[in-house]
């Protein structure tokens, strides 16, 4: 463990010299916020609540949403599917901690440094001008912590899982880009998912996305209670223990390809 949080520390380090691009980042994302703002608000017009979310709620919901985009990776991450392209791989897989184990440490730090300086950042910014949803009760606030950690660890078996196509094919971005693009939609990070259709909710919650997004801003906004909040923290736990394994066994036949041709 002790050099797991020694790469998570560098790591940490390393994506703190990139300050300029976090703040940049940063603009964006205030100014993409501020925009979805503003179509929430058109959405809403006189209507007091929709699906059982306010005007509150919806606003406080862009600005969740746009806090999460650097931390979760939302819109790609390509670093493993790099790394085997370059053949920087093969000292990966000698480094004295499991492939998984060392990728996960990286991202670590790299997630803890967005989640602070662009997340936090983010919603200091929003509470300034607005009246921002908290959660309602004790629970949901204890509830907050796990339901972010855990949303990041969906979001780092996910994407590993759709870099390790690299391993079966040299155009691998491809595969990303429609996996990425997926999450998207289907995480209720473009719009909430309790805005959609039963039957397309019910699409959403067979997929492991709603995880990344959709859930920690319902905890947020205090939108999920008792049972419901305590299964969907079971829900992402149950989706991460099932992304790591299957991207346990396909990293290996990865890496049996890899060698026998000779990588």
């Amino acid at each position: 463990m002790r050099l797991f949080w020694e790469i998570t520390r560098l790591a940490f380090r390393r994506q703190l010299t990139y300050r300029a691009a976090a703040w940049a980042g940063l603009a964006t994302n205030i100014f993409f916020g501020l925009l979805r703002a503003l179509v929430m608000i058109a959405l809403f017009g006189a209507r007091e609540q929709v699906a059982g979310m306010t005007l509150q709620d919806a606003v406080t919901y862009t600005g969740l949403t746009q806090a999460v985009i650097a931390y979760l990776s939302i819109f790609g991450w390509y670093d493993v599917m790099d790394s085997v392209h370059s053949g920087e791989i093969s000292a990966d897989l000698l480094r004295p901690l499991g492939y998984i184990r060392f990728w996960l440490a990286v991202d670590l730090g790299r997630a803890a440094v967005n989640l602070l300086l662009r997340g936090v950042t983010i919603m200091l910014i929003y509470a300034l001008f607005i009246d921002l949803s908290l959660p309602g009760s004790p629970a949901q606030w204890l509830a907050l912590g796990p339901a972010i950690f855990l949303s990041w660890l969906v979001s780092f078996g996910w994407r590993f899982l759709v870099n390790l196509a690299a391993f079966w094919t040299p155009n691998a971005r491809g595969v990303g880009r429609f996996a990425f693009g997926m999450v998207w939609v289907l995480s209720g990070f473009y719009m909430p998912l309790r805005l959609y259709p039963a039957w397309f909710q019910a699409i959403c919650q067979a997929t492991p996305f709603p995880a990344l997004v959709n859930t920690p801003v319902e905890v947020f906004l205090g939108l999920l209670e008792g049972q419901a909040l305590w299964m969907a923290l079971l829900h992402q736990a149950a989706w991460t223990a099932a992304l790591l394994a299957v991207a346990h066994l396909i990293l290996n036949q990865g890496v049996r390809r890899l060698v026998i041709q000779g990588g």
